[in-house]
């Protein structure tokens, strides 16, 4: 397989919100800064003439319209990221119907195109949520690219086929699955191309697990808008912050590190291998006819009475 064949993704979410949602519990809509980001990240794929995949939250869709228009009429592909940002494993079925399904129609009626891929929020697609791939053929995907298969904290399914694969369910329907990109270092199986490990490590690392992933799959690189964010938060951020454990502020300081060098080293990669759409890399894939098959027996409506029952 040849390097060159791989996906740039984008993430598009805002990390002020959704830090001050999920580390300092206090709700406010997205700001501008995803929009800054963004086209940050749509300047620079213009510059090296790269056309990429654009997951886009529901929320960020709903207060900023203008930012999908660009994005779209920038020649990228657009997918879902869920509404509000909620991870399969603190949802129902019925919740995740209702996220899935109104970030889909609004992309299409802002975009005029249909929209076949998604992505989970936090890669929280794994062997205790795969009831959402169904979910997600019910509801008119084509593709997802959500599974992380290597152990994680809160995500990963180890157990899943690295290459891209394609489900079949009953009554003839499937999905493809393109999982992210993983390589081994220190002995076990980790996160490669993208977010904290792209952010904290030398670029060299970066290279080094394109070359060995591309020996027999297709590299899918990932970024939030938010890594490339250098400025300081706004003051209501630290004013919801001063009274948290060290544990959350800890954390927030490891979000923000290393950011100044996320752009120059996205710089790098650009000008060094050539990127793709997701659709780009599933349509090689299927003419090639490199993809895995798995069959899935797993039942919407029975994983919907057992999800319920828990709540």
């Amino acid at each position: 397989m040849e390097l060159n064949k791989a996906a740039f993704t984008v993430d598009v979410e805002d990390g002020v919100n959704l830090g001050m949602r999920d580390l300092l519990n206090v709700t406010i809509p997205p700001t501008e800064r995803v929009v800054k980001n963004t086209e940050t990240i749509l300047r620079l794929l213009k510059k090296y003439d790269v056309r990429g995949t654009f997951f886009v939250l529901g929320q960020v869709a709903e207060h900023y319209p203008k930012l999908v228009k660009e994005i779209n009429a920038g020649g990228h592909e657009i997918g879902v990221h869920g509404y509000d940002h909620y991870q399969f494993f603190r949802m129902d079925y019925d919740m995740a119907y209702d996220q899935l399904d109104r970030a889909r129609k609004l992309l299409q009626d802002l975009t005029g195109q249909r929209v076949v891929g998604h992505r989970a929020p936090a890669f929280s697609i794994n062997e205790n949520t795969k009831w959402a791939l169904e979910l997600l053929v019910e509801l008119g995907f084509e593709y997802d690219s959500s599974i992380m298969p290597c152990e994680g904290l809160n995500y990963g399914w180890s157990s899943f086929n690295k290459n891209i694969t394609k489900i079949n369910f009953k009554e003839g329907r499937s999905l493809y699955e393109i999982p992210m990109s993983t390589d081994t270092m220190f002995g076990r199986e980790i996160p490669c191309l993208g977010g904290s490990y792209f952010r904290l490590l030398p670029i060299s690392f970066t290279k080094r697990s394109f070359l060995n992933v591309s020996k027999d799959r297709f590299p899918i690189f990932f970024i939030h808008p938010y890594e490339l964010d250098e400025e300081r938060y706004p003051d209501y951020f630290f004013e919801a912050l001063k009274d948290k454990s060290l544990k959350v502020k800890a954390r927030v300081l490891f979000m923000r590190l290393n950011r100044k060098n996320v752009a120059y080293k996205l710089s790098q990669l650009l000008e060094e291998y050539d990127f793709g759409t997701m659709f780009s890399v599933l349509d090689t894939a299927t003419g090639d006819n490199n993809i895995s098959e798995w069959e899935m027996t797993t039942s919407v409506n029975k994983i919907y009475k057992d999800v319920n029952s828990e709540h």
